[in-house]
């Protein structure tokens, strides 16, 4: 695993990514959404220092009722448990293929983990808000997930593929953060290292 730099390479990456995309042809976009994904596959990192959790609103396409509403904010989950915070984007198959274990692990520590999963997909050119509705309920997701409308939160939380997934201490300070697909075994570790911490 290697350390996430805290630099802005991330939005240079992603804004070049988005401009390249708007204005090749449908291939070329293809290609690029494909390498964005692959480099969510092979890129996972930890932070190297504790860093806060941005703040940006969520509106739940599920667990309204968990969140403590429609539409709320990251900071007001803090200080109730520890977050996993999971940005997927609902045509994104390395999402598609891990959700299944974050329900499963929502389960498992309900009570002592908060699972949170925000579709990033219509910034990152992998879906609209309805593909990530879709998801949802084709894999039966029930832990809160939703969407934000602040576009720029993949540049603030550096996310260079999908999906990207925060482990945040109750104080909202990011523990770890890992880029691109999670195993369950690997999730597992790291919501144990939460808890512990």
């Amino acid at each position: 695993m290697r350390s996430a730099s805290h630099s802005r390479p991330a939005n240079l990456v992603l804004r070049l990514f988005a401009q390249m995309a708007a204005h090749r042809s449908g291939a070329v976009r293809l290609s690029l959404v494909l390498l964005l994904v692959l480099i969510g596959l092979v890129l996972p990192a930890a932070c190297s220092r504790a860093e806060r959790a941005g703040d940006f609103p969520i509106s739940a396409y599920r667990g309204a009722d968990v969140l403590g509403g429609e539409t709320v904010m990251l900071s007001s989950l803090f200080a109730k448990q520890p977050i996993v915070l999971n940005f997927w984007a609902g045509l994104c198959p390395p999402c598609r293929a891990e959700m299944p274990d974050f329900q499963e692990l929502s389960k498992e520590y309900e009570g002592r983990v908060l699972i949170v999963g925000v579709d990033l997909g219509p910034f990152v050119r992998l879906g609209t808000h309805e593909d990530g509705r879709k998801l949802v309920e084709e894999l039966r997701i029930t832990y809160p997930t939703g969407y934000t409308d602040d576009r720029s939160v993949p540049s603030r939380y550096q996310v260079l593929g999908m999906p990207s997934t925060f482990f945040i201490k109750p104080d909202g300070t990011i523990q770890q953060k890992w880029l691109g697909f999670m195993s369950r075994k690997h999730m597992e570790e790291h919501v144990e290292r939460l808890i512990q911490d």
